[in-house]
Order: structure tokens, then C-alpha cells, then sequence
């Protein structure tokens, strides 16, 4: 049964601009929730005044990171922020394990696995969120849509409105535990993959395929999982097909392969038996018309407003489908990349350099941000490229220096589909 928790504020909390999860969305009343516990806070103002007309060249996008960014010591520099040790609270109940500790202190093969990273990630990300409020509300305030890769998805429809953080903590707590069932059925991985121009990732992919066949394995399974810039992709399936394409990498004209520190072949039909148990729990949960648009991974649009049950179908597809989709300008200046490592910001570096060049780190260990002239390119290399890339480095010691929330604006960059 999905119960949810609600969050006391601190007073310090409660005039704060109501997008921001984090003050209010936290504590967003559910019919199961202890008589104990605060009711939420009422909304300060309407709707239509709490969404005043803004400024294109003052207006933001929040980027929530997936799976794979997590690392020992994650949330360290997070916890002086209002409401971020309720959110671990509440965690702990919802969970059953101390998630703080597993985050600040480990041990690393712990917080590495399905079943404890994806809820860290999620929480670890409104935590972020905390941060950026406090030390730059601007962009929280004129914020006009967010994203969330993979997991992440989880951390913006919370932040966007459309699910409680206790009710979306839960789901994300049901799919963790699922996927990690699916990831114990059959050796599987992930493989970061640079190659060069004329590699032809699709069939690799059919070879690495028949070799499995050649060895007795029925219906294998080797596919793009997540495409992350030009000649750098994910591919996911059988660990024995994941072998055969490094070990043929050459031939393959792959200049660099590397596994990902994941426990399954995500965003792959060996996901399947996940997608049941998800569906299942949303369809227990209450997803609201988001404040602010809210895009998906499956499909590069903004739900429509109210379009709970498209919100909650999409998400529960997500889980076993290749996040491939048609590219998508916004206009907004400016993007930031809330929760643990800097996925966005190291991959940017290979898709665009010219960006990279005026990429800044800001004076926060926990958050980096970037001013860039042109509109974000799409969620085919915005959010997707938030996948493991640079997660095969996931720093394992606590002093480690995280950057956290990462802003940037991409410039058009030509899509290769191979």
C-alpha cells in the first residue's frame, strides 16, 4: 500500500516562492497520511498570478540527472539548506534504511546498486534544488520547465508540481527495486561506446547479437540504451554481447569502450518485467496539473496541461523503452543541472566546445553554472546525454568535490543516427 509521509517546514520556509518543491510540495497532504502530521500549505496567491508573464532572457530550465552520477559523499554540502534533512527523514521512513548515511558514508557497492542509488539521486537532486533557491532564487522563480533523465524524470515532476515528493519517493522506491529484480535475471550492463565517424553502431549491435546466439543464448538482447553526442552512445543487452563488442572494438572502429558502473541493461526489453510493478503503483498516485511545463524522456513534449494519466503512462513506459526522440528548440537562456556529479557539463565538452569554453564553475563545490547565447538544442542531447558517460568514473571518496547543479546552454549540433 503506498503510504505517504508529509515534511514539517521550518519557518524559514514558508514565504518562499511556491515552485520551489521543496517548500510546499513536501508536505502535500495525502487521504493516508498521519492525522499528526501539518497540513500543507495554502497556495500564497492563484495560479494566475503565481505564474506572471517572464522575461525570455531571465527565464530557466532545471535538468534532474539519472542513475549513474551518484557517489559517496553525495548531499555532504546540502544539509544547512532548509527542509533538505526533512527530506532525508522522510526518506528513512519510506525507505527503511538511512539514506543519509548511505549517501555521505557508503559503502560504495551499496550505494552503487539499483535499489539504493535511484532513491538517492532523487532526493539527493531536491536537495540541490534547496540550494539553488537559497543562493539564486531568480532561477528558481523564473523557471519555465524542467526535465529529468531516466530517474531524474521522478525529481522534475516533483519540482514541476505534478506528484508529492513522499508519493513520488515511493514510486521511485518501487521501480528501483524492480529493476533491480529484472537486472538479477540475466547478466546484463551498459557500455559507454566513442567511435569514430563511421562506425555503425545498430550493426554492432546484430553481431554482438549472433555471437550470443552462437553461444546458446535465446532472444539476447544488445541495443542503443541512450545516445549521448556525435559518436558517443550507450549500448545495453547481455554481458556476453557487451564483451564481444569490446573485445572487437577495432574492427568495429569504436576508439574507446568502457562499462558503466550499473547493476542491468536499462532502457532495454531486458527491463520489461519492471514496467508492470511501475505502472501498477501509479496508478495509486495522484499526478497533478504541473505549475510549469514538464517534458519527458519517451516523448519531447510538455504533457498537456492536466494530462495526468498521459504524465503517469509515459513514465511508466519509460522503464523498459530506448530513450530516442525528435530534437526540440525552447528559447531559454539559461540551464541548470540539479543533483549529484556533472554529467551534462562533461559531456558537453564532446558535443560542443565552442559552449564548453564559457562553462564556469561557480564558487559552490556542489554547483556549477554556465551562460551560453544560444536555446538548448533538444532533449536528445540535453537530457538524454545525462546517462552514465562519465559515471564510469563515479569518484568514490567522500572528500571528492561533486559539481552539483550544472547550467549551460547547447548550440545546434547535428544528430547522427546510426
Amino acid at each position: 500500500m503506498l503510504a505517504s509521509v508529509g515534511v514539517r517546514l521550518s519557518a524559514a520556509s514558508r514565504g518562499k516562492v511556491s515552485l520551489v518543491c521543496v517548500s510546499r510540495r513536501l508536505c502535500t497532504k495525502h487521504p493516508e497520511t498521519p492525522a499528526s502530521l501539518p497540513d500543507p500549505l495554502p497556495d500564497s496567491e492563484p495560479p494566475e498570478q503565481r505564474r506572471p508573464k517572464k522575461d525570455p532572457a531571465e527565464c530557466s530550465v532545471l535538468l534532474f540527472p539519472g542513475q549513474g552520477s551518484q557517489f559517496v559523499g553525495m548531499g555532504r554540502g546540502l544539509l544547512q539548506y532548509p527542509n533538505v534533512k526533512e527530506m532525508f527523514t522522510v526518506a528513512q521512513k519510506i525507505l527503511g534504511y538511512d539514506l543519509l548515511s548511505l549517501c555521505l558514508q557508503g559503502p560504495e557497492e551499496e550505494l552503487q546498486r539499483t535499489v539504493h542509488c535511484q532513491p538517492a539521486v532523487f532526493v539527493t537532486s531536491l536537495a540541490a534544488v534547496e540550494r539553488l533557491n537559497h543562493e539564486n532564487p531568480k532561477a528558481i522563480e523564473m523557471c519555465v520547465a524542467a526535465a529529468g533523465f531516466s530517474v531524474g524524470e521522478f525529481a522534475a515532476l516533483v519540482f514541476s508540481g505534478a506528484m508529492n515528493f513522499a508519493e513520488a519517493l515511493y514510486v521511485v522506491k518501487v521501480r528501483a527495486e524492480a529493476m533491480q529484480r529484472a537486472s538479477e535475471l540475466v547478466p546484463s550492463g551498459m557500455l559507454s561506446v566513442v567511435g569514430r565517424p563511421q562506425a555503425q553502431y545498430k550493426h554492432a549491435c546484430l553481431q554482438a547479437k549472433e555471437h550470443c546466439m552462437s553461444l546458446g543464448i535465446e532472444e539476447p538482447v544488445c541495443s542503443v540504451a541512450n545516445y549521448l553526442f556525435p559518436d558517443g552512445r550507450v549500448i545495453a543487452g547481455h554481458q556476453q554481447a557487451l564483451e564481444f563488442l569490446q573485445q572487437n572494438s577495432r574492427r568495429l572502429q569504436f576508439m574507446r569502450t568502457k562499462p558503466l558502473p550499473v547493476s542491468g541493461a536499462f532502457h532495454t526489453e531486458l527491463m520489461e518485467s519492471a514496467t508492470e510493478p511501475l505502472r501498477e503503483v501509479l496508478r495509486q498516485v495522484e499526478v497533478r496539473r504541473p505549475d510549469i511545463n514538464r517534458y519527458m524522456n519517451e516523448k519531447t513534449r510538455a504533457p498537456a496541461a492536466g494530462d495526468a494519466v498521459g504524465v503517469a503512462g509515459e513514465v511508466g513506459a519509460n522503464a523498459a523503452r530506448d530513450l530516442r526522440e525528435d530534437a526540440r528548440r525552447k528559447k531559454v537562456p539559461l540551464h541548470y543541472e540539479v543533483g549529484p556529479g556533472n554529467q551534462l557539463g562533461a559531456t558537453l565538452q564532446r558535443c560542443n566546445m565552442k559552449a564548453f569554453k564559457t562553462y564556469e564553475h561557480g564558487d559552490s563545490p556542489f554547483m556549477k553554472k554556465t551562460k551560453y547565447e544560444e536555446a538548448f538544442y533538444s532533449f536528445h542531447i540535453a537530457v538524454k546525454m545525462a546517462t552514465a558517460a562519465t559515471s564510469a568514473t563515479v569518484p568514490s571518496a567522500p572528500l571528492v568535490q561533486p559539481a552539483q547543479a550544472t547550467g549551460f546552454k547547447l548550440d545546434t549540433c547535428e544528430k547522427k543516427e546510426n
